[in-house]
């Protein structure tokens, strides 16, 4: 027998995981439905199911959250159909062999009619309307209206529910890959109590169903069983009655299971804890509830009259458990505090915790120190005046958190990596109206702003003053005033360009990350750049690090393109570059322009645009000579002072004169003498753009704008 079962078993675990058993549970109850069963067949499909429900309710007491058990409605579903079927095939065998006995549905019926309610069909019908009012009024009536409410409440807070992860994430409180599994646990939990309140309308109507089929049992028995096989009145409704009974208990009893099963699973709370443990904890973890129940029970238990046994007894049990509830409260880690051993400095350390209470300390605890207690400083951060926490806090309509979630989306796919998350705190050192922000630890950029004003910034061109506070574009230092809200249209028909407080704060912060991004790419960034190409160009990947150069040579390469403002996202032609020229040598300024020739349509492009003719100043060849025999001789390209002078203010002024055109400010100098000049000229003349010749494509023509000379 135990052979057997382990076969079936097997059997149906096998079929469940080859994707047969769900084909198989339809084609079984359309079998029910179409064929008659024998009562062999109605013991073994009743006992399945009611061993069905009992696995089902415990699997949701034991369970940590409803979400563990995402099938749950799934398989309420198929309980419930199954049972239905159940009820049709015993209603089709009561119906047709009804009259030779209460054993022609089957054992378990018959035992249910018999033996639970004592064969008085009478008690029988009282249980069994116990049984229904208890599912259909209370249980499945209160489940359903739970499940309504909870699919509502959770359909209406996701959208909460995501901008709180995505202010987490733009705070730096979760990384990509938590809240990509937040998003998909909110998903899951919207899809489940959805599902859950579809489902428990099954319920509902299965219990609604239960009563039909008593009704048309008893009824059609009364009717067939005198008119076609000749039974008395009394004889008839003995028999279909008792077995009516016991097809609505043994179906009943399993729908109040599942009834019970849906009322626990969408009244859970999810938290790392079955329910047994959350009721330990919760309903008797608390010594004093326990305490004054067992006070009120022994004063009932003292009243004459009384059942002064039961009521004495009880209390002794609860007053026994609040004093062990109370006992363990005074305990750390099960094992009495030691406060006698004093470790040097009359600190008292205690044995289990392994903590120290400083003498003074007003008794305050403090952890042993670990390297968790270095404190890192942040990549990025942004800190805020007390005035400017409601720009950050969604609660308050604060979009801040949104603009920069945007630019740093935007950013990534510009520059070629992922920006790392901002952590934003409130600084109460900072003025009311402040904001700083950080790179690893130091100001970066600081501003004031007024939330409740917006910024009206000059753009150069503007045809009128406008009233307002008078202020700078911390971004690109544009002179700008902050104005009232009603003023927006007249500042900008007078040509002013105008921004809201979180927009002035994004834009700065986008620009000091393209200012510092090459301070933000490191090894660990780098890495999950190669890996990602590895899985397009495994071979490329495989020579060029570590056989062809270390990681840190490509990690500086990458670093130099991005301080010249050059994306890192044609990751695949930079590693080609590096692959082929890393072999002749090592040197990190003669692999950036080896790079930087192999990104020459990406670098143009950045720089001009689209347009075909690429307006260009150079440089006198005596001045270029010059320059480039003081850098082959010295090596750091040292140039008489007034020299120097004069060539940045020629071309701050060239490129002045091509901005206010509309055109790129591009200088083409000799491929030598390049990368010093682009270091050279990075501050002073901060709108030019230093480029080879050998870095402009074919496809490009080139128009001469201008010529710097050395005088």
């Amino acid at each position: 027998m135990a052979s057997t079962q382990s076969m079936v078993t097997d059997g149906f675990k096998h079929a469940l995981r080859s994707g047969l058993g769900v084909p198989i549970l339809l084609l079984a109850v359309l079998g029910m439905i179409i064929v008659p069963l024998p009562p062999i067949a109605l013991d073994m499909f009743f006992t399945f199911n009611i061993a069905l429900a009992l696995i089902v309710v415990l699997a949701v007491i034991y369970i940590a959250r409803p979400l563990d058990l995402g099938v749950f409605p799934t398989v309420l579903l198929a309980a419930t159909v199954l049972r239905l079927a159940l009820n049709i095939a015993s209603t089709r065998v009561i119906l047709l062999e009804g009259h030779t006995g209460t054993a022609a549905a089957g054992r378990v019926i018959e035992s249910f009619g018999q033996f639970v309610v004592g064969g008085n069909y009478a008690v029988g019908l009282v249980v069994f309307a116990i049984l229904v009012i208890i599912n259909f009024v209370v249980i499945t009536k209160g489940a359903t209206r739970v499940s309504e409410v909870t699919a509502r409440f959770t359909l209406d807070a996701m959208p909460g529910k995501q901008m709180a992860i995505d202010a987490d994430l733009n705070a730096g409180l979760l990384t990509d890959e938590q809240a990509r599994d937040r998003r998909q646990e909110i998903r899951e939990e919207a899809d489940f109590y959805g599902s859950m309140d579809g489902a428990s309308k099954f319920v509902r109507g299965d219990a609604i169903a239960g009563i039909l089929i008593m009704i048309i049992n008893i009824v059609g028995g009364l009717v067939i069983g005198p008119v076609q096989h000749g039974l008395s009145l009394a004889e008839a409704g003995r028999n279909y009655t008792l077995l009516t009974i016991g097809d609505g208990l043994v179906a009943q009893i399993p729908a109040l299971l599942l009834s019970t099963a849906v009322a626990v699973i969408v009244t859970r709370m999810s938290r790392s804890q079955d329910m047994g443990q959350q009721i330990l904890t919760q309903l008797v973890g608390n010594g004093r509830v326990l305490a004054v129940a067992s006070g009120v029970l022994f004063t009932l238990g003292v009243i004459p009259g009384m059942p002064n046994l039961a009521f004495l007894s009880l209390a002794a049990i609860t007053g026994f458990m609040a004093w062990r509830t109370q006992r363990k409260g005074e305990l750390v880690d099960g094992e009495p505090v030691d406060d006698e051993v004093q470790p040097a400095g009359g600190a008292h350390r205690d044995r289990a915790g392994g903590r120290t209470v400083e003498p003074g300390g007003g008794g305050e605890e403090l952890g042993e120190l670990g390297w968790e207690d270095v404190t890192q400083n942040d990549l990025l951060g942004l800190e805020v005046g007390y005035r400017l926490i409601p720009l950050v806090d969604r609660k308050q309509g604060g979009e801040l958190m949104t603009r920069i979630r945007g630019v740093r989306k935007k950013l990534s796919r510009e520059l070629g990596f992922l920006v790392q998350s901002v952590h934003i705190r409130d600084n109460l050192e900072l003025p009311p109206n402040y904001y700083r922000l950080t790179l690893m630890g130091d100001p970066v950029g600081e501003a004031e702003i007024h939330p409740d004003r917006e910024m009206a910034i000059n753009p150069g061109q503007v045809h009128g003053k406008i009233q307002g506070i008078e202020t700078t574009d911390p971004a690109f230092g544009l002179e700008a005033v902050w104005i009232e809200s009603e003023q927006r249209d007249n500042a900008q028909t007078l040509g002013y360009t105008v921004v809201d407080p979180a927009t002035v704060v994004a834009t700065h912060l986008s620009h000091v990350i393209q200012s510092h991004a090459h301070e933000l790419l490191g090894h660990e960034e780098v890495q999950k750049l190669l890996d990602m190409l590895k899985q397009t160009d495994k071979r490329l990947v495989e020579s060029l690090v570590p056989d062809i150069m270390p990681l840190n040579r490509v990690v500086k390469v990458l670093q130099r393109l991005l301080e010249e403002r050059v994306p890192i996202r044609n990751l695949r032609t930079i590693a080609e570059s590096l692959a082929e020229h890393g072999t002749q040598t090592q040197d990190p300024e003669e692999l950036v322009g080896q790079v930087r020739v192999a990104l020459a349509r990406t670098i143009v492009q950045e720089v001009a645009g689209t347009r075909d003719e690429l307006p260009v100043i150079t440089l006198d060849p005596k001045l270029e000579q010059i320059l480039q025999d003081a850098l082959r001789q010295g090596g750091t390209g040292s140039i008489e002072p007034g020299l120097a002078e004069r060539l940045q203010q020629s071309l701050a002024e060239a490129t002045e004169k091509q901005e206010n055109q509309g055109e790129p400010g591009i200088l083409l100098v000799a491929p030598l003498i390049r990368s010093w000049l682009a270091r050279f000229l990075r501050q002073p003349v901060p709108g030019l753009n230093v480029l080879s010749y050998n870095e402009i494509p074919d496809s490009r023509k080139v128009r001469l704008v201008a010529s710097i000379s050395g005088e």
